[in-house]
């Protein structure tokens, strides 16, 4: 560090980080399966379909992440709905279309839809 205006910067990059923490707990996550299982069964597609739907629809009130494998690679892509105050939701074998129906039923109307929710297995 050799100026203020390092540290500063460095100030702002630790409050934007403490921020996204807080929003996480008061937003919608939408976690995506990438792990190499996921991204080779159609991941990469169905997170495009799920940023498309909620840019299409205004919806600002989600963040979208993804995570590595999980070890449900037969049931992949995996796609976890996680609302405060809810319990999480796993969908299983997406498409960009089932995401697509999730951001509208699940994200938007409340609706989870059980047919694509992981087997109790």
């Amino acid at each position: 560090m050799k100026s203020i205006e390092e540290l500063e910067k460095i100030r702002e990059q630790a409050k934007d980080m403490i921020n996204l923490r807080v929003d996480n707990e008061t937003k919608t996550r939408i976690v995506v399966g990438m792990g190499t299982c996921g991204i080779a069964a159609g991941a990469r597609a169905v997170m495009l379909a799920i940023l498309d739907e909620l840019k299409k629809r205004n919806i600002d009130n989600v963040i979208v992440t993804e995570t590595g494998c999980i070890g449900l690679c037969q049931y992949e892509p995996l796609v976890d709905v996680i609302q405060p105050g809810k319990p999480k939701v796993t969908y299983v074998n997406m498409t960009p279309e089932k995401a697509r129906e999730v951001v509208v039923k699940h994200i938007i109307n409340n609706q989870v839809v059980d047919e694509y929710v992981v087997p109790n297995v």
